[in-house]
């Protein structure tokens, strides 16, 4: 374990991920570290102060300092101070990226656009702070709807997303203002046989014009821009930005400590307080996490006796001879599920599938139509007389 200075650990809790920094009283930042913490906070701040306490003495905190939209009862938990999180970035980027004037912050479900004072003076809102915005309680346009299309297409938002984005050329338009509406256009994209590519690259964009219109609408866009948060690191976002606001590489920046900065900020926070609480410990934080997962429910236990449990249909193989017979073939091209079914003149059943679209419909088609073939001898026993498909 490594003994150093007197240092300031500052962490921000946010919707998606847990963010620290820890940095010395001369305001040097040491490390930083970003950690989704997929619904669970409090855990994730446990260990990530653990993974701090593996390499600095826990006598050597001089001062413990919170931000994020969960910040607030974290900070309580630690006998630590809390700080809102537009001042935080506004102090870190003010400070440790002095030529910067306007913030563009994307987050989990949060937005902000921060326009910074040109002659660098503080007021009584903030350091640097002239001006700022957010978007609502919706979290449309943000890093929240990028993972939920996403995970609806089965693509990898971490790495894939913003590489499958770079490829395209002609982005289509998609909504970015209501989830929803995002949902209804690319399921009209997957079912024109849009590549994934596309979709994801008119995603990007479908962000960058939601900010434009709705969080900076009537703001200055003062260059340079910084762009920070977490979705920064998407390459896909970062040029649908550059083209819808026109900036080039050398006003649109992405700083070394994009992610972090709202945990930067509190610790170069409390260095200006000079927050001398020091570090209380984890146990009370660490009872609170195990003490908080206790349920208790007054509602009846659910149970199945009055309910009817349809049973799968069997399928009459005696039907299927050797001659060709005449069939009918119906396809469901659905957002979630793609379902195939074939049936003979009678009605009867022949074969079926139900499989999930994953955002490519007409792979999900190829394969409902491969396994109802190899089912049911498609070579030798069946000819199609009528197909419908619906979408």
């Amino acid at each position: 374990m490594e003994v150093r200075e007197k240092i300031i650990i500052g962490i921000d809790v946010g919707s998606v991920s847990v963010n620290t920094a820890v940095l010395e009283r001369s305001c040097r930042v040491c490390d930083t570290d970003y950690t989704r913490h997929y619904g669970q906070p409090i855990e994730t701040v446990i260990k990530s102060f653990e993974k701090i306490l593996d390499s600095y003495d826990s006598e050597s905190i001089a001062a413990v300092s919170l931000t994020g939209s969960a910040g607030e009862i974290v900070s309580e938990l630690l006998g630590a101070s809390f700080n809102n999180e537009v001042i935080t970035v506004t102090k870190a980027v003010g400070q440790l990226y002095p030529d910067i004037r306007t913030i563009i912050e994307l987050g989990g479900e949060d937005s902000k656009y921060i326009l910074l004072n040109t002659d660098r003076k503080e007021n009584k809102e903030g350091i640097y702070l002239k001006d700022f915005a957010m978007n609502a309680v919706c979290a449309a346009g943000t890093g929240s709807f990028l993972d939920q299309q996403a995970s609806r297409l089965n693509i990898n938002i971490e790495n894939e997303f913003a590489e499958l984005a770079l490829k395209s050329k002609y982005p289509p338009h998609v909504a970015g203002r209501c989830s929803v509406f995002a949902k209804s256009d690319m399921i009209h994209l997957q079912q024109i046989g849009t590549p994934d590519y596309d979709i994801v690259a008119g995603l990007c964009f479908a962000v960058a014009r939601n900010f434009k219109s709705t969080i900076a609408r009537g703001k200055e866009i003062v260059k340079p821009v910084a762009f920070v948060g977490g979705v920064a690191s998407n390459k896909g976002v970062v040029k649908a930005f550059k083209e819808i606001l026109n900036l080039d590489d050398e006003n649109f920046v992405i700083p070394e400590y994009y992610d972090c900065l709202g945990a930067i900020g509190a610790a170069l926070i409390a260095i200006d307080e000079k927050n001398s609480a020091g570090f209380t410990g984890l146990e009370k934080i660490k009872n609170y996490d195990k003490t908080s997962r206790i349920f208790i429910s007054n509602l009846k236990k659910l149970d199945l006796e009055k309910s009817q449990i349809v049973q799968s249909r069997k399928i009459d193989k005696s039907i299927l001879g050797a001659e060709k017979i005449d069939v009918y073939l119906g396809i469901d091209v659905g957002s979630v599920s793609t379902n195939v079914i074939l049936i003979d003149k009678h009605k009867n059943v022949l074969a079926s599938r139900y499989l999930q679209t994953a955002g490519r419909p007409i792979e999900a088609v190829k394969r409902g139509l491969k396994e109802i073939g190899e089912e049911i001898g498609y070579k030798t026993v069946v000819k199609v007389q009528r197909v419908r498909v619906d979408t």
